[in-house]
């Protein structure tokens, strides 16, 4: 299995890191599944990105992963299409302006930066776990694009993981990403004897669209900061994905490829337990 051309599957590909980190895996001869929402976008994507291949192909999959019903659909139609999947890169995720309910009652926020990419691993963990049964161990990956609003929030609420008593747009944010560095915390865990590891990162600021929907507060903030280069940006996630020390730990927080340290209630092994439980329980309560 090893010898065979391998597969990643990276979601928020049609723009910004998402969209770097495609071209870097199909510059290596990846074959590469990518998500987006909007298909123009998905399309001129697709392009930029094809442009880079050395034997390497590409192909766009429109996914809304603040929708359970999505990313499900999403896992099903990429075990469908392939038999492996040697990394996960969950990108994908964004900032909002107010406070939003999805179609399935869900805050979009959390939804988006967390519920989606967390149903999806669920759904492709089956895939992940049966290509790393045949691949040397830390050479199967899953990546998750943070931040470090991440470290400035308060804790996780486990009896109400929305905020939805206490919304307000930053907070919202800062749990979703504080999210993020989580799950690839409760994840090691979980994929500890598969070979399989997980790490999250923060880019740093980045000059990308994604702030253009972010309150007038932080967009006020942000137009002032010097931003990375998308480039710059994707460079750690790159790094994550296909370097080798990436591959000898597990459960990582980091930034310019070097380890970061994340939230203290990251480092609390009952709080990651509980997340992972609460987490389950609210896509589970979506899919009835």
């Amino acid at each position: 299995m090893s010898d065979r051309q391998k597969v990643a599957l990276v979601t928020g590909a049609s723009s910004g890191i998402g969209k770097e980190v495609a071209k870097a895996l199909i510059a290596k001869g990846w074959r590469v599944l990518a998500t987006g929402r909007d298909r123009a976008r998905m399309a001129s994507a697709e392009g930029e990105i094809a442009a880079e291949a050395q034997g390497g192909s590409i192909e766009m999959l429109r996914a809304d992963l603040s929708l359970i019903a999505e990313a499900d659909r999403l896992a099903q139609d990429v075990a469908a299409r392939t038999d492996r999947l040697d990394l996960l890169v969950n990108n994908a995720g964004g900032m909002t302006d107010r406070l939003e309910m999805t179609a399935e009652g869900l805050e979009a926020n959390f939804a988006g930066n967390h519920l989606g990419p967390f149903a999806l691993t669920q759904g492709l963990e089956p895939l992940l776990r049966q290509t790393a049964a045949g691949a040397p161990a830390g050479s199967v990956r899953v990546v998750m694009t943070a931040s470090d609003a991440s470290e400035m929030g308060l804790p996780v609420d486990f009896d109400d993981m929305q905020n939805l008593s206490r919304f307000n747009p930053g907070l919202a944010y800062c749990t979703g990403k504080l999210a993020n560095v989580l799950f690839a915390r409760a994840l090691a865990s979980r994929l500890d004897d598969t070979g399989i590891v997980a790490h999250a990162m923060a880019p740093g600021a980045t000059d990308t669209p994604f702030f253009s929907n972010a309150p007038a507060e932080t967009r006020a903030h942000t137009d002032n900061l010097s931003k990375l280069t998308v480039a710059e940006g994707a460079d750690t996630l790159i790094w994550l994905a296909l370097g080798e020390e990436a591959g000898r730990s597990s459960g990582g927080y980091w930034e310019k490829r070097a380890p970061r340290a994340p939230h203290p209630q990251v480092d609390d092994a009952d709080a990651v337990a509980r997340f992972w439980q609460e987490s389950e329980r609210l896509v589970d309560s979506v899919r009835g």
